[in-house]
């Protein structure tokens, strides 16, 4: 089955009063380039979300954002820490003890005394758990997603190469009878510029220079490299560096048909081949 490199993934794990969330987004590149937007809570599992990465895609542009969206629907732990509280009391008697006159410390100067209120929030310990699971999910989703866009691009090209041999089919049975006509408008020429030339010379030129200008083999090669883009289509895989050098192949055979055209007719549809061509061409620049 062919991918395409373009795909989109989200997923999120509920952990009580934070969501983990991992976003993946994946544009064409010419190799798997990989960057990451992780917060400094979960920036140690960098290294296991880069394997994963590494291990299921080929190719592609792929960011990763990797956060903690905290729920302002949950209402938050606001436990004392009593360690704190008991260094902060003896701190007060101590200084009391020296300057009798001091006052006391209010509730709302030793609420805001740092450390004071025991933070509720979760480790990279007790969230690490739950992280190979959500890459994995996230990983499925993101080829799904990148399987989908792929068999519209093949759709899309199967079209082409489908509208590519229609276009053959009509030039194809007319080439022997188009270069009968120009061997014979140059023979005319010939004779009626050089009157001297005898037949045999003439006929031999004529037979020389209509070789250059028969286009039977680029047509033939035309549907030998259509037939192996469909055999790949079919096969699937890892199948964009194949494709691209045979959309080459295939805009070569196309110029040449253009260059040898005898006639209106052939040469509009060698312009229609190359256009046909450089659309499938736009196409497989996004397949992995």
């Amino acid at each position: 089955m062919i991918h395409s490199m373009t795909g989109f993934a989200v997923e999120t794990r509920d952990l009580g009063s934070v969501a983990l969330h991992l976003e993946l987004r994946s544009v064409n590149s010419r190799y798997l380039d990989l960057g990451f937007r992780i917060v400094e809570d979960l920036r140690q599992a960098e290294p296991v979300l880069r394997e994963a990465l590494t291990a299921r895609l080929g190719r592609g542009k792929v960011e990763c954002r990797f956060n903690l969206q905290v729920k302002d629907n949950v209402p938050r732990e606001l436990a004392i820490n009593t360690n704190v509280l008991n260094r902060l009391k003896i701190a007060q008697a101590a200084v009391q003890t020296e300057l009798p006159g001091a006052a006391g410390l209010s509730v709302a100067e030793v609420l805001r005394w740092p450390g004071i209120l025991a933070d509720d929030s979760l480790t990279f310990e007790q969230i690490q758990p739950e992280i190979p699971s959500l890459i994995h999910a996230a990983l499925d989703q993101l080829l799904a997603s990148r399987r989908r866009e792929g068999e519209k691009l093949a759709d899309m090209i199967r079209g082409r190469i489908a509208h590519m041999r229609t276009l053959v089919a009509t030039v194809q049975p007319r080439v022997p009878a188009l270069v009968a006509e120009y061997q014979e408008k140059l023979a005319t020429r010939l004779r009626d510029a050089a009157a001297t030339l005898d037949d045999d010379r003439i006929r031999l030129e004529v037979g020389l220079f209509a070789q250059r200008v028969d286009v039977a083999e680029e047509l033939s090669r035309l549907s030998t490299h259509l037939d192996e883009v469909e055999r790949i289509l079919k096969a699937g895989g890892s199948a964009g560096k194949r494709l691209d050098f045979l959309m080459q192949e295939l805009n070569r055979e196309a110029n040449t048909l253009g260059s040898k055209a005898m006639a209106a007719d052939m040469t509009a549809v060698a312009v229609e081949l190359k256009l046909a061509i450089e659309q499938m061409r736009e196409q497989v620049q996004n397949i992995e």
